[in-house]
Order: C-alpha cells, then structure tokens, then sequence
C-alpha cells in the first residue's frame, strides 16, 4: 500500500514557494523601479531590508525542503509514526521564513522563527533517523 504521506508536504511547498518567488518580484521592484529605490539600495545590507531578503531566501528553500521532505516520504517505505512527525515538523519549519516576515511588517515577536527553526532542523535528523531504520530493517 502506498503511503500519502507528505502529499502535504509536497503541495504546501510549492504554494509557499510560489508566494515567495512573488515575493522575490515584490524586492526586485523595491531595488530597481519604485520610486525613492535609492534609499532602499543604501539599506540594502541592514535592517528590514536585509530581513525581507533573509525571509525570501529561506522561504523558497523550506519550501524546496519541504518538496524534498515529500516526495521521500511518499516513496520511501519508512516507519509511518517516524514519517508523520517528520512530515509535520517540516511543515511547522515554514514558520521560520513567515515568522521573519511576520517580525518585519507586522512587529511579531522572534518566537515563530525559532520554532520554524527548530522544526526544520528536527524534522531533518528525524528523516536521517527513518531513513537508517528503514535501511536497517531491509538487511535484516
């Protein structure tokens, strides 16, 4: 029987990934066409600027990984309690790039990006760790 999990994964992953590539669009008009693009350009490497940056570069990898996270565990035959909290903690590891957004426009305190963080990062050993078990169980 196949397994559906990560069909989440897979499908979260890439509507986030396309909300931030609009997002990437949304920071290249700020450089380079809107007015007053000279005062964002002096910030370029400081401040909000420099955290809207940060929030789309790691809005489109979590959403790469979350993509990846997905498709492995979809095919893979790994232990399904082992799979379903990878899978839900990489989903929770989206609250790292929309925490820094969230801090940017909205003033949302730091405590999203560190349980993005965390859950990526959790999620991650805890694929590794399905992974040797499953390897494990075919040799033996």
């Amino acid at each position: 029987m196949k397994t559906t999990i990560g069909k989440w994964n897979i499908g979260v992953g890439l509507w986030v990934m396309a909300s931030f590539m609009i997002y990437g669009f949304v920071l290249i008009y700020l450089r380079d066409f809107a007015p007053g693009k000279e005062a964002w350009i002096e910030s370029y490497n400081t401040g909000v600027h420099f955290e809207a940056r940060l929030a789309h570069v790691h809005g489109n990898l979590f959403s790469l990984l979350n993509i990846v996270f997905g498709f492995l565990l979809m095919k893979l035959q790994l232990k399904d309690n082992l799979a379903k909290w990878a899978s839900w903690l990489a989903l929770a590891g989206l609250l790292m790039p929309l925490g820094i957004l969230g801090e940017v426009y909205l003033g949302l305190p730091y405590y999203f990006v560190l349980v993005g963080g965390l859950s990526i990062f959790l999620a991650t050993v805890l694929l590794g760790v399905a992974v040797v078990q499953m390897k494990n169980e075919t040799k033996g």
